[in-house]
């Protein structure tokens, strides 16, 4: 096991997971109490702002407590159809199923009855199970297939006398897979009512045409919960519990310009706080030299992502950046336009 003192105690680009986690416990609460009372819940917010970390502490809590049956799938991973019952498959089968039938073989037969019947393997590293549908079958029966092992949850919880939650990340991307997927799951989850589906989304304008169209399937079905940034009084203090639990302290000040740079930007925080924590030696504290050293290799660390944006963007917002670089500001004035050489007024707030 690792020694607790000498590992660094903030994380970045993965889930925040166990006592990496940040607050969020009034929405957690929220979220534990939507579930249990199989409320569907849209969650939105930009990526690196924390939800599927949200999602997963929230579940990890209902879980412990035994009631409640959650299965998930991120649709960042499905390009296809098939794809999403072969994901899908694999977590009613880790996460519902083996939960509820001890046997290997009755945990299985709950997707015998499918339209299409998976073929399952065994990997034979860790013994685990893998599922695959045929990518040449009909599209009437693999919506067929589909909407059964949509279905399974809510079977196996009824069965059960439990709940059940679907946890769909990255929900915007059902519209990639096919325009008619939300119309196919809306009429199986309407039908649901003990089954709470949370919908992650990190598209905000797709997210809320989804569920804010009139003229979708999905139209005010779920309750909607934005998440913000974290405030600073709930990160300071996580900030400085950590670093004197590995004997590397952090002065008030020196946590308040961390904040003042982040925002409270959750994952910025945690990235900005992991690179004085590596350069303190223990037993001594991080200075405001600190500070400015990991804020210089952050942004080398970024260089990359940077670089990417760059590439990716028009003549009309690299001339907005260099302005913005040269003379931050708030409002953008005609005048200021002019001077900078910018696009019109509309084009600009695009």
């Amino acid at each position: 096991m690792a020694d607790s003192k000498a590992t660094n105690p903030f994380r970045y680009g993965d889930l925040a997971l166990d006592r990496a986690f940040t607050d969020r416990e009034g929405e957690i609460n929220e979220l534990k109490a939507d579930i249990t009372n199989g409320q569907n819940v849209v969650i939105f917010a930009p990526r690196r702002y924390g939800k599927s970390s949200l999602v997963w502490r929230a579940s990890q809590e209902l879980i412990a407590t035994g009631g409640v049956l959650i299965a998930q799938v991120d649709l960042m991973a499905t390009p296809s159809k098939e794809k999403l019952a072969e994901k899908l498959a694999k977590s009613i089968y880790e996460d519902v199923a083996s939960t509820v039938f001890k046997a290997r073989e009755k945990a299985t037969s709950i997707f015998s009855g499918l339209r299409i019947v998976p073929r399952i393997t065994l990997d034979p590293y860790d013994g685990s199970l893998g599922f695959s549908f045929d990518a040449t079958s009909r599209r009437e029966d693999i919506d067929a297939t589909l909407e059964r092992i949509f279905d399974l949850p809510a079977q196996l919880a009824a069965e059960q006398k439990k709940r059940a939650a679907l946890v769909i990340d990255e929900f915007q991307e059902v519209l990639d897979i096919d325009p008619n997927l939300p119309a196919l799951m809306r009429s199986v989850f309407q039908k649901q009512p003990e089954v709470a589906h949370v919908y992650l989304g990190s598209k905000r304008s797709m997210i809320e045409r989804i569920f804010n169209d009139e003229n979708e399937p999905f139209w005010r079905s779920a309750k909607q919960m934005e998440l913000g940034v974290i405030a600073p009084d709930m990160f300071g203090p996580f900030i400085k519990e950590r670093c004197d639990e590995t004997d590397r302290g952090i002065g008030d000040d020196v946590i308040q310009q961390t904040l003042e740079t982040t925002r409270g930007h959750p994952y910025a925080t945690q990235e900005l706080c992991y690179f004085p924590r590596e350069e303190v030696v223990e037993g001594w504290p991080a200075s405001e030299q600190t500070l400015a050293d990991a804020h210089t290799r952050v942004l080398r660390s970024e260089n990359a992502e940077f670089a990417l944006i760059w590439d990716k963007a028009s003549r009309g917002q690299l001339l907005l950046l260099q302005a913005l670089a040269k003379q931050p500001t708030v409002e953008i004035s005609r005048s200021f336009r002019d001077r900078y050489g910018l696009p019109t007024d509309a084009a600009v707030r695009k």
